[in-house]
């Protein structure tokens, strides 16, 4: 597998004349995703983490074109819904994972059955649990297949208090309450065989590092302590990518070797879950000016993608790297504009105080960074249909998903 390509790709590193081109071809709001920087971020990752188990974190991105690259590559998945899981396999993923977080009892139903479906005998599924009531879940329905247990281990880290989950009540067992759970799963007849937890999303600068380091030896130490013949230990993702032109990205070697060091000396193959790493700077979205209105205070420049394209700005008040498509950009002058779009809300602004060339109604902007957690939290909000998604890196531009539609959006209502 390559592992050309730079450490992250900028925005400025994507081909303006070909965005453009997909924008005029498919329209806006598009995503586009390149399978081939996909494969070149796995490719990156297996080079850091040469001796761990990597599993790709489904929930950063499950359009069907990205997950079948990612499943080539040969990691594993780990899925947080039965959505997930079923996409997963359906995509070609071999060994997949179940991470649930209070899963519902219709999830529950379906992943014991698909692990029960004489057609999936070859797909490795393990279950993870996050309580004592999921296991006793599990147990009623039947379900006699290897288990994990999800620790808590009273230390978070992320780019973001939403998306802080190692010290949050939410999720895990806790971790002084892990032992007396894992001898009662031996002891009624299961296969543990995992244990794994999660700082958070988004762990860039020092602090989380260290968090994240700190996560990785207490588990260790608890790997050790319970010596329940486990396979793996996972110590979660949330790996972080820079998406300010600024920032440096991480230096995987560096993390993969103090993670190493801080899980220590093992019987167990560890492992990691990256989702946002694989397909961050795989993506951008390309949104049309819709409008351009001087203010007081700024320049608006509304466009046509919102809050329901990318919720990443109103949810978390997350920075993306945003430049125009226009070809003659460079003769334009400058100005500080907000780029906002077209959801009443006062939140939906995809860019504060952005320099721009001087925006014209009908320029076609890009927003970098925006293959994780972009089209995976589209949404209908004041009837938007979601936008269309273009796969390429991998022979000619295609259409991955199709644009909605208004009778979309009726389609499953009842009629009175």
């Amino acid at each position: 597998m390559t592992t050309e390509g730079p450490p992250i790709r900028r925005l400025a590193d994507w081909d303006a004349a070909a965005l453009r081109d997909r924008a005029d071809e498919y329209g806006t709001p598009l995503y586009v995703l390149d399978q081939q920087r996909v494969r070149e971020n796995v490719a990156a990752l297996r080079a850091a983490f040469h001796d761990e188990e990597i599993s790709y974190a489904v929930k950063a991105n499950t359009v069907r074109a990205t997950l079948e690259t990612v499943a080539e590559t040969g990691l594993s998945a780990e899925c947080a819904s039965a959505g997930e899981l079923q996409r997963a396999a359906d995509a070609g993923f071999d060994r997949v994972r179940y991470t649930a977080v209070n899963p519902p009892a219709g999830d529950l139903d379906h992943v014991v059955e698909l692990a029960a479906d004489p057609s999936r005998e070859d797909l490795d599924l393990v279950i993870t649990v996050g309580a004592a009531d999921a296991f006793e879940a599990l147990a009623r329905r039947g379900y006699d297949g290897p288990l994990a247990i999800r620790v808590n281990p009273g230390v978070g880290a992320g780019h973001h208090a939403k998306v802080t989950t190692g010290d949050a009540p939410k999720f895990g067992v806790p971790y002084d309450r892990v032992s007396e759970l894992a001898s009662e799963i031996v002891d009624r007849g299961f296969d543990l065989v995992g244990l794994h937890a999660h700082a958070g999303s988004g762990i860039h600068d020092e602090a989380d590092l260290a968090a994240h380091r700190e996560l990785v030896s207490r588990m260790g130490d608890l790997a050790r302590e319970l010596g329940h013949g486990l396979d793996f230990l996972n110590v979660g993702g949330g790996l972080g990518v820079p998406y300010r032109p600024e920032e440096e990205p991480l230096d995987l070697d560096s993390v993969a070797e103090a993670t190493r060091e801080a899980a220590g000396e093992l019987d167990v193959r560890l492992g990691i879950e990256p989702g946002r790493y694989v397909v961050a700077d795989a993506g951008v979205l390309l949104t049309t000016v819709n409008t351009v209105k001087p203010t007081p205070e700024t320049t608006v420049v509304g466009v046509d993608a919102g809050m329901t394209t990318l919720l990443r700005p109103a949810m978390y008040d997350a920075y993306h790297e945003i430049q125009t498509l226009a070809p003659d950009a460079g003769e334009r002058d400058p100005i500080t504009a907000m780029i906002a779009g077209p959801i009443c809300e006062t939140a939906d602004v995809l860019g504060r105080d952005r320099e721009l060339p001087r925006p014209e109604r009908g320029d076609v902007l890009a927003i970098g960074n925006a293959g994780a957690y972009g089209y995976e939290m589209a949404s209908n909000y004041n009837s938007r249909p979601r936008p269309a998604v273009v796969s390429i890196g991998g022979g000619e531009p295609r259409l991955a998903v199709e644009r909605e539609t208004l009778s979309d959006l009726t389609r499953l209502e009842v009629e009175q």
